[in-house]
């Protein structure tokens, strides 16, 4: 069994969720609320955890595939009348968003809009309830993620940022990933790639999590295809919970422009994943002459001669996943581009986008995304 304690206090292992309930004590919490989906109940997880656990919880289940304002209202509510005094995250990226969202609600004053990043309201976060994030996928990084993100009931999406925001334990148990299905696997996998390669990427100096994403691409890269066409090979399953997490951890790099194309583009519905595999070889010729000593780098992990294409590369990997390539494969209107042009371009993860993007810039790359 492995501890890790960095951002937070991991334990990352087969069999880790055993270790629930002492995690639990540690953090001091009697009385945990249970956030979580209902395709992670129908899989069986759900008795995992309470088996764990050695009670049952109050259980909230019903996590949309991208976390709302709504949802967290509702589990809130449920929080509250069960006088609980934590929650505990079973699922993916949405599961863990709406948990922290729970958990700032409960010990906050306001709605949620009023401490998302774009009007300064991450500043006004304090402490937040304790949370514990399982996952129960490989890509999302959230369970050691600054940020949650949710679609208010105005239809807009946010994101609140705030290091209080980062569980205060994790259980990294891979065995809880063997059953994920092949259309899943690839698009989580590719949400964990995109993290790696955007953050290695970005404009802020990090050289510890510069290191660390650089580690993330070179797992992911090696074991998404094999964890794609074996879902039970338990090494490659391993490997790619731990590309994820490193994933979340390269956060305090921050992201760039597939982030900020990704996240208007979510609030239509699309899987995040899926989007960031579809937009991310764009956004790599868009800044590659901005950045092309790391583009040098990004060869070197991914394993392909200095002649080679990263987004060619990128390409070639989706393909092989089985993905959808272009936004038209999802459906999406090509009208709606001026408009999610303009939302990427006020995202704050634009800011840190290697090269500049514009409004204009971002048009150009969903018009390219588009296919």
């Amino acid at each position: 069994m492995a501890l890790i304690n960095y951002m937070s206090r991991i334990q990352f292992d087969f069999g880790a969720i055993a270790l629930l309930k002492s995690e639990l004590t540690l953090l001091g919490v009697a009385r945990p609320l249970l956030v979580t989906d209902p395709g992670v109940r129908a899989a069986g997880l759900v008795e995992r955890a309470t088996e764990a656990l050695g009670f049952v919880p109050p259980i909230f289940g019903e996590t949309p595939g991208n976390p709302t304002e709504a949802a967290a209202k509702q589990a809130l509510a449920l929080y509250r009348a069960e006088g609980s005094d934590g929650v505990v995250a079973l699922g993916g990226g949405s599961a863990i968003d709406l948990a922290k969202a729970v958990a700032l609600l409960a010990t906050h004053p306001g709605s949620l809009g009023e401490y998302g990043i774009r009007g300064g309201g991450s500043e006004r976060i304090g402490t937040i309830a304790p949370v514990l994030a399982i996952p129960t996928t490989a890509g999302t990084g959230a369970e050691v993620g600054r940020a949650a993100t949710l679609t208010l009931e105005t239809g807009r999406k946010i994101a609140c940022v705030n290091l209080k925001l980062i569980p205060k334990a994790v259980i990294c148990d891979p065995e809880l990933t063997l059953s994920l299905p092949p259309a899943i696997t690839a698009a989580t996998g590719m949400d964990a790639l995109s993290h790696g390669i955007e953050s290695y990427l970005s404009s802020w100096e990090n050289p510890p999590a510069a290191a660390i994403a650089i580690d993330c691409i070179e797992r992911a890269v090696t074991y998404l295809p094999r964890a794609f066409r074996d879902g039970s090979d338990r090494k490659a399953r391993w490997e790619m919970l731990m590309a994820a997490l490193e994933g979340g951890l390269t956060f305090q790099k921050s992201l760039g422009a597939v982030h900020a194309l990704s996240h208007p583009l979510g609030a239509l519905g699309y899987h995040h994943g899926t989007l960031n595999a579809i937009l991310l070889p764009h956004v790599l010729r868009f800044n590659a002459p901005a950045v092309p000593q790391k583009m040098m780098h990004l060869k070197v992990a991914f394993g392909i001669q200095p002649s080679r294409d990263v987004a060619d590369e990128v390409e070639n990997l989706v393909f092989t996943l089985r993905l959808p390539a272009t936004l038209r494969a999802l459906g999406l209107d090509p009208a709606l581009i001026p408009e999610l042009a303009e939302e990427a371009a006020k995202e704050h993860l634009s800011a840190t986008n290697p090269r500049p993007a514009t409004s204009a810039d971002y048009r150009a790359i969903l018009e390219a995304a588009m296919g």
